[in-house]
């Protein structure tokens, strides 16, 4: 018959404390390391709203600047200036359909762009960016005086609150509008309207 010894191994009245040191120790460098994710995480989303709200602009840009050149004649009537921005906070209709054709229309119809109005979740306006303003202001005044024959020129500007601190623009359009002006972004395009008549 086989009996069974058992042997007691000692250990040392140091050695107990060391296991619970290394758990606490690992638990501290975990959290650390959790922490350092969500913080990782927070930052990829808000670049990613940042580049969905500069995507918008871009698209919003496009818009204005298309109209602008089906509609050269009058391209001087959506001349807006950078105090006067068009978007969050004008006096724009909601329904644009009673304004007659052209720039009038043109421009109302940018305004419910910038302020949101082709996408809603809840009643709400949500398909552009926060607090959207463009500006359209005129560079040069077309001249089509012989010998002169001058195009015109528009810069088209597009601001927006942007969702952390960066450097403030140079561009005016939506300037002092959004608090501290290092939040404000911008884009802006050029049009040239060529005077066809002074080929």
């Amino acid at each position: 018959m086989l009996t069974r010894v058992h042997q007691s191994v000692a250990v040392p009245a140091q050695a107990s404390g060391y296991t619970l040191l290394e758990v606490l120790v690992t638990i501290v460098v975990l959290a650390i390391g959790m922490l350092g994710l969500a913080n990782l995480q927070m930052k990829v989303h808000l670049s990613d709203a940042e580049a969905f709200q500069r995507a918008q602009a871009v698209n919003l840009l496009q818009d204005i600047s298309g109209r602008i050149e089906v509609n050269r004649a009058n391209a001087a009537n959506y001349v807006t200036g950078n105090a006067n921005p068009i978007g969050t906070g004008d006096d724009q209709p909601a329904d644009c359909t009673a304004l007659a054709t052209g720039a009038p229309r043109d421009r109302c119809e940018w305004s419910n762009a910038l302020k949101g109005a082709a996408e809603q979740k809840g009643g709400t306006n949500v398909g552009a960016m926060v607090g959207a303003r463009g500006c359209v202001t005129q560079v040069q005044a077309a001249d089509p005086s012989a010998g002169v024959c001058t195009p015109g020129i528009y810069r088209i500007t597009i601001a927006w609150q942007g969702m952390h601190s960066t450097r403030s623009p140079a561009l005016a359009c939506g300037e002092d509008l959004y608090g501290d002006d290092a939040y404000r972004r911008v884009v802006s395009s050029t049009v040239v309207v060529g005077l066809p008549t002074c080929l």
